[in-house]
């Protein structure tokens, strides 16, 4: 170890050049991983936020004549199928028929794009928003098709100016005019970049027969009464849905139904995927860091081979010679893997400062260690047997 220590401290240098790959290449491991196992947590903290249990009923998945139908162009939801789901949910605890369109919203000289969703007050409960000003819509208000809706703040910052009450006072979407009765919460931009203050709620009648003149809905949205619970919430609203539309056994559903935990997993397996893409290339850095040591440790045998003869003729035994220089290799790679840990550090401390969402797992520290190992053990092998096997004599001939 004496030896190995200070063969390296004679070449600083160039034993700092040979770790300067190890730790550009485990930083650059930890790094991805952290950003791919933050982004991960990110999108799952952005899907929690809607709702755990939320189940998300959309027209589709039927087959016609061997095709799969588009879902955009079914209309196989209707009002009936939310009441009936309304009448006979014992999983579900909260339900609300949706129905949306894009356009501008108008006030005085101050206008804006914005998305209108037509809901009932449960879409509040199921998406997790809250009342910041004001009021929902009413039963009533929905039964009459009244003109009348709840904003985002974006909304109200775009259309009145930051800080305003809007309460009361009347915009037109489409030409047709809508009174706020009530304002939400900031829930600001989501993972992918969405800003989710951008909306307007309205009674989903008035959407469907003022705005869209149509007599279906888009989807429905819905949450079981508990996440544990969203499988069995899943089946009821299948069977249910089933039932009214006079599906056959065997037949397939003209609907789908998903839950935020399929989406969820979904989102979790595409960022392990990309996460996995970006740790092999960064990790080929690592191998071309093992070329580098072994390269170098080969320049070193050369240089030391009277010495290595010297040892040798004094009794030193091949395996000896070995590990000498095996040592050497090793201390080379973990060093150089501690300043890369480290260095990973810093880049995920900046990572988080430009707001790149980052997190390293402590196993890729663990991972980091034991690889750097194996790079000194594997690229220090071949160096360390060839020294090993020098002829005594011919090494300290040698010139």
């Amino acid at each position: 170890m004496k030896i190995a220590i200070k063969a390296i401290n004679n070449n600083k240098f160039r034993s700092f050049l040979s770790m300067l790959g190890i730790i550009i290449g485990v930083a650059a491991v930890i790094i991805m991983m952290a950003i791919g196992q933050g982004s991960k947590q990110s999108v799952r903290d952005s899907i929690s936020k809607m709702g755990t249990n939320m189940l998300n009923i959309h027209p589709g998945s039927g087959m016609m004549g061997g095709v799969r139908q588009d879902p955009s162009e079914m209309q196989t939801l209707k009002v009936a199928d939310y009441e009936a789901i309304l009448a006979n949910k014992k999983y579900v605890s909260k339900v609300s028929p949706e129905v949306t369109t894009a356009g501008q919203v108008i006030y005085g000289a101050n206008n804006t794009n914005t998305t209108v969703y037509g809901e009932t007050p449960d879409y509040l409960d199921i998406r997790q928003w809250e009342i910041d000003e004001g009021d929902i819509f009413s039963d009533e208000d929905i039964q009459k098709s009244a003109k009348v809706c709840v904003v985002g703040q974006t909304i109200v910052k775009e259309l009145f100016g930051e800080g305003a009450n809007p309460i009361g006072e009347v915009i037109r979407f489409k030409s047709i005019p809508f009174r706020i009765v009530g304002t939400l919460k900031s829930k600001g931009y989501n993972t992918w970049g969405m800003d989710q203050d951008n909306l307007i709620i309205a009674p989903y009648t008035t959407v469907m027969k003022r705005l869209l003149a149509q007599n279906y809905l888009q989807s429905i949205s819905a949450s079981a009464i508990a996440e544990e619970y969203s499988d069995q919430a899943i089946d009821e609203i299948s069977q249910i849905l089933r039932e009214n539309h006079k599906i056959k056994p065997g037949e397939d559903d003209n609907f789908t139904v998903r839950s935020q935990q399929e989406m969820m997993e979904t989102m979790s397996s595409t960022m392990d995927t990309i996460t996995l893409i970006l740790v092999v290339a960064a990790g080929f850095s690592l191998l071309v860091a093992g070329i580098g040591i072994m390269n170098i440790m080969l320049v070193s045998v050369t240089e030391r081979t009277r010495e290595i003869g010297l040892r040798m003729s004094v009794g030193a035994r091949g395996f000896d010679i070995s590990a000498q220089f095996l040592i050497e290799s090793i201390i080379i790679s973990l060093s150089g893997g501690i300043l890369g840990i480290f260095t990973g550090w810093l880049g995920t401390i900046g990572c988080h400062m430009i707001g790149f969402p980052a997190s390293i797992p402590l196993w890729s520290i663990v991972v980091s260690f034991i690889v750097c190992t194996l790079i000194g053990v594997v690229f220090g092998y071949f160096p360390a047997r060839k020294a090993a096997n020098l002829d005594p004599i011919e090494a300290i001939r040698y010139e």
